[in-house]
C-alpha cells in the first residue's frame, strides 16, 4: 500500500513537469517560425491546449492582440450567431427557406427556385445562385442593394447542390439575422457572445443599406479569434461553464455537408474540415491566411493570423499554414 502511494505521488509530481515541457516544445517549435522564408507573411500565433495558452508568438513587429481583418474566417462567426438566432426561437432552424424573410428584396418575377433556398444552403454554400466572391467580389460590393444584387443572380446550380463559395450567402444571412433580431450584426455579436471574455468585433465593413458585411472585412485580433475557437472547443461553454452557443448547433456545423472542389475539404455551416496531422481539424479560414483550427481529439485550439495582401491559396500559403498545424499536432502528441 505505501509502495502504491509512493508511485501516485511521483506521478503527480511528474504531471507538472510533463506539461512544462509540453509547452517548451510547442513554444520553441512556434518561435522559430520566424525564420521561414515560405511564412514571410505570418503575423501571429496562438495555440492554447486544454483551455491554456501554451505558446504565443507575433512576427515581424505585429502582435497578438493587434486588430487583423480576418476575412473570411469570419463565416465560422455569422453562423455561431444564426445558430443562437435558432435558439432564442427567432429563426426555426437550418431548413427555415428565406425568401418570406427577404421578401422586400426579391427581384421581380424571380426564378421559382429561389422559393427554395434554405438557411442551411445559406451557411453550406450550397444556395445555388451565382457566387458573389472571386472574380464577381468587385461588382457585387460596387452595387448600390448587395442584398437585392444577389438575389438577383441567375442559378448556377439547384439549391442544395454543390459547393458555390459566395459571400454573398453569408451576407444574406446577415441580412437576416438584422431583420429578426431587430439590430444591427454587430450589435447583436457583442450582445450575445459577451458572455465570452476575450471575444471583439472591432471594424466591420457595411454594405450602403447599413448591414454588416456577413462573412468578410471583420477586425479582431488572434487573441478574440482564440476565444471564439475555444468557445467550439469547449462545445459552446465559456470556461466558467455558461451555455453560449448550443452545443448541438456546433455538432451540426461541424458535419460535412458539401465539399470544396479546389481541396476536397468537407464543408458544414461556416466551417471547413479536413485531416491534418492524422486527426480531424475543423477550420475557419480567410484570405491571405487568417486561420482558426479546432482539434477536439487533442483539445487543441491554433490561431493564425497573416498579411492579407496576398492570395493563400493559389501560392501554396495556405497548405504551407496547414503543415505548420501539423507540426504542432506531431509536437504535442509526442511531448
Amino acid at each position: 500500500m505505501i509502495r502504491l502511494v509512493v508511485i501516485f505521488l511521483a506521478l503527480l509530481s511528474f504531471l507538472p513537469v510533463a506539461a512544462a515541457q509540453d509547452r517548451s516544445a510547442v513554444a520553441t517549435l512556434v518561435t522559430s517560425l520566424a525564420t521561414r522564408d515560405e511564412l514571410k507573411p505570418l503575423r501571429a500565433v496562438i495555440v492554447a491546449q486544454h483551455g491554456e495558452t501554451i505558446a504565443e508568438k507575433g512576427y515581424r513587429g505585429h502582435t497578438t492582440s493587434e486588430s487583423t481583418n480576418i476575412k473570411s474566417a469570419s463565416k465560422s462567426i455569422i453562423s455561431a450567431l444564426v445558430g443562437i438566432a435558432i435558439d432564442k426561437g427567432l429563426l426555426d432552424g437550418p431548413e427555415q427557406k428565406i425568401a418570406a424573410l427577404l421578401k422586400a428584396e426579391l427581384p421581380p418575377q424571380p426564378d421559382p427556385r429561389i422559393n427554395e433556398i434554405t438557411i442551411g444552403n445559406l451557411l453550406s454554400m450550397q444556395a445555388g445562385l451565382g457566387r458573389m466572391s472571386g472574380p464577381n467580389y468587385g461588382r457585387w460590393v460596387s452595387s448600390r442593394n448587395w442584398v437585392r444584387f444577389a438575389l438577383a443572380q441567375p442559378f448556377d446550380d439547384e439549391p442544395g447542390g454543390r459547393m458555390l463559395y459566395s459571400t454573398a450567402s453569408t451576407h444574406l444571412l446577415s441580412a437576416i439575422l438584422t431583420k429578426v433580431g431587430g439590430k444591427s450584426t454587430l450589435e447583436l455579436a457583442r450582445e450575445w457572445l459577451a458572455p465570452l471574455e476575450g471575444f471583439r468585433i472591432g471594424a466591420w465593413d457595411r454594405d450602403p443599406q447599413g448591414i454588416y458585411l456577413g462573412g468578410n472585412q471583420m477586425a479582431m485580433s488572434a487573441r478574440s479569434l482564440l476565444a471564439f475557437g475555444e468557445l467550439y472547443r469547449n462545445r459552446g461553454r465559456t470556461p466558467e461553464g455558461r451555455q453560449v452557443v448550443p452545443a448541438d448547433w456546433i455538432e451540426l456545423s461541424w458535419q460535412p455537408r458539401t465539399e470544396s472542389r479546389f481541396t476536397g475539404d468537407g464543408y458544414g455551416y461556416g466551417w471547413f474540415m479536413r485531416r491534418i496531422g492524422d486527426e480531424a481539424v475543423y477550420y475557419g479560414w480567410g484570405y491571405g491566411g487568417q486561420m482558426l483550427y479546432v482539434v477536439p481529439t487533442l483539445s487543441l485550439t491554433v490561431v493564425m493570423t497573416s498579411d492579407e495582401s496576398g492570395p493563400s491559396a493559389r501560392n501554396g500559403y495556405r497548405d504551407a499554414l496547414h503543415g505548420v498545424l501539423s507540426e504542432i499536432i506531431g509536437v504535442a502528441k509526442a511531448s
